[in-house]
């Protein structure tokens, strides 16, 4: 059973788009766990209309929000679907569940995202190979799940307030043993969320996590087919001297520091 997670704080009109997708799903083998931090729009009086476990009480911002969901989940892959997001069509579900059983319930799933423009069709964003962790997200967050059990006590850390997913993705993949990644476009990205808003915020608390989350001498890189497939390759730790480690934070850091 798949675990969709879902915050919000007054977004009511998000959160009945994001109902309609969850709800038009062909696949029924999903719980539906709602995180509300204590909104005052009338979501309160339209969360008990929704076939899902619902929770309404002030929190200490999304990421706080997206732990109390995953205390209270009960399937075995986590999908952190918020408010205003929605997944790419109906039939998502069960191309993934179809997926998990094909390629032996890997770890990690991840696959492209469709994001939503004003009075534009959607346009593809295409996933990115593990390999390429160091320079951030392999796709939207909501285009992730995560083995509940591989997750094991790992939580989102309250102390990044825009890149907490990056961190604990980072840390995630310290755990997986397998990755899939899918060729169909799992949600619909709504634009305009708190990574948008604050980009230069969020490019420093990624810089400061690839110096924690990837210190002091190990080196992430995908194995394998990188990460595109749930072998047992998947995901492999490499290390490296040292001294050749250093050379390559000082030319990253370098390049991070030109686009600042």
């Amino acid at each position: 059973m798949i675990s969709i997670i879902t915050i919000t704080w007054n977004n009511l009109n998000g959160l009945k788009k994001t109902a309609k997708s969850v709800q038009a799903q062909t696949c029924r083998d999903f719980e539906w766990i709602i995180i509300d931090g204590g909104s005052d729009d009338g979501t309160k009086d339209y969360l008990p209309t929704l076939s899902a476990t619902a929770l309404s009480e002030p929190d200490r911002g999304i990421y706080d929000a997206m732990n109390k969901g995953i205390e209270r989940a009960q399937g075995d892959y986590l999908l952190f679907l918020n408010a205003g997001d929605e997944l790419a069509d109906p039939q998502v579900l069960q191309h993934l569940y179809n997926d998990l059983h094909k390629e032996n319930f890997p770890d990690f799933v991840y696959g492209p995202a469709l994001e939503g423009r004003n009075n534009h069709d959607p346009v593809t964003k295409s996933a990115r190979g593990i390999k390429f962790l160091f320079w951030g997200m392999p796709t939207h967050h909501q285009a992730m799940l995560y083995k509940r059990e591989t997750l094991g006590k790992i939580r989102y850390n309250l102390s990044y307030k825009i890149a907490a997913d990056y961190e604990l993705t980072c840390r995630f993949l310290k755990n997986a043993k397998t990755v899939h990644m899918t060729q169909y476009p799992i949600c619909l990205f709504e634009p305009g969320g708190i990574s948008q808003q604050a980009v230069k915020q969020g490019r420093t608390e990624q810089f400061d996590i690839r110096q924690n989350a990837m210190e002091p001498a190990d080196l992430y890189t995908a194995g394998g087919s990188y990460g595109t497939s749930s072998s047992p390759a998947g995901f492999v730790l490499v290390r490296t001297r040292e001294a050749a480690l250093q050379k390559i934070k000082l030319h990253r850091t370098k390049i991070w520091l030109r686009f600042c």
